[in-house]
């Protein structure tokens, strides 16, 4: 992979570059498929820049069904033609006493991880709002269903299913056209959900902001294109476009955003 590459993104992005390299070389040598784990929005972004620029090779992302926020990707040469199975997920649900007890995204994503299986290999938690269920990686997915008998205090089973049951998600991203001065973290947030640039800068400060499943504790940490910020109590907001300045050298955007 061509060093300069490198220029166009983060410093802290480098080793997932130089991975999708690793990836891309792998396909070519062999001639044949290679299936990553579990990526989010900025990595398929990335991942689909590179292919594109670097290699005549095709890509597919796929995360179990069309709305999907963490999706794998498929890099194949072009005599390939990729199904639904080439992408190794099990679709799970969350079975729980949901007349005494009451789950959570945070939580479940915490007892998943704490099994030992990186988060890599755990694509999206989706709920109705009563029923849970999340996608795993086929090459963990038996041993995180014996592991995962507890989500706190609340017993549970996971069992898989069939994609046919799976529920419609509750949650519902809206669009969102704003200016922001510049695109540092603490100030979309204070844009987005109308609250002081102090403020916003104290919920960072205080470890309740990730970005891209990060905990981000940098107020002036410059937001890029698909990045998706989670902010503790407030909800989540991505970087869906980046429309341009205005007269007055504001950054227009269009954001995704998801209230609480």
């Amino acid at each position: 992979m061509d060093t300069n590459v490198y220029q166009h993104f983060r410093v802290e992005e480098r080793s997932f570059i130089d991975s999708v390299g690793d990836w891309i070389d792998q396909v070519q040598g062999q001639y044949a498929p290679y299936l990553t784990e579990f990526l989010d929005p900025r990595q398929c972004y990335i991942l689909e820049t590179l292919v594109r620029q670097n290699s005549e090779l095709r890509f597919q992302f796929y995360g179990g069904y069309e709305q999907a926020e963490r999706t794998r990707c498929l890099i194949f040469p072009d005599y390939y033609q990729p199904v639904d199975e080439d992408f190794a997920l099990s679709l799970y649900e969350i079975h729980y006493p949901s007349k005494f007890a009451s789950l959570s995204h945070g939580k479940i994503l915490g007892t998943l991880v704490g099994t030992g299986i990186k988060r890599a290999y755990f694509g999206d938690i989706i709920s109705d709002g009563e029923k849970w269920q999340v996608f795993i990686a086929n090459e963990v997915d038996h041993f995180v269903a014996t592991q995962v008998t507890k989500i706190g205090k609340v017993a549970v089973r996971l069992e898989p299913i069939n994609y046919t049951e799976m529920v419609m998600p509750k949650d519902s991203w809206t669009q969102e056209r704003g200016t922001v001065t510049s695109l540092r973290l603490d100030s979309v947030i204070s844009e987005i959900y109308h609250i002081s640039r102090q403020r916003s800068k104290q919920l960072i400060e205080s470890g309740k902001v990730k970005v891209n499943w990060t905990e981000n504790t940098k107020p002036d940490f410059l937001l890029e294109l698909l990045d998706i910020v989670s902010i503790r109590g407030y909800g989540r907001i991505q970087i869906q476009e980046l429309e341009g300045k205005t007269k007055k050298e504001k950054c227009r955007v269009l954001f995704g955003v998801l209230r609480k």
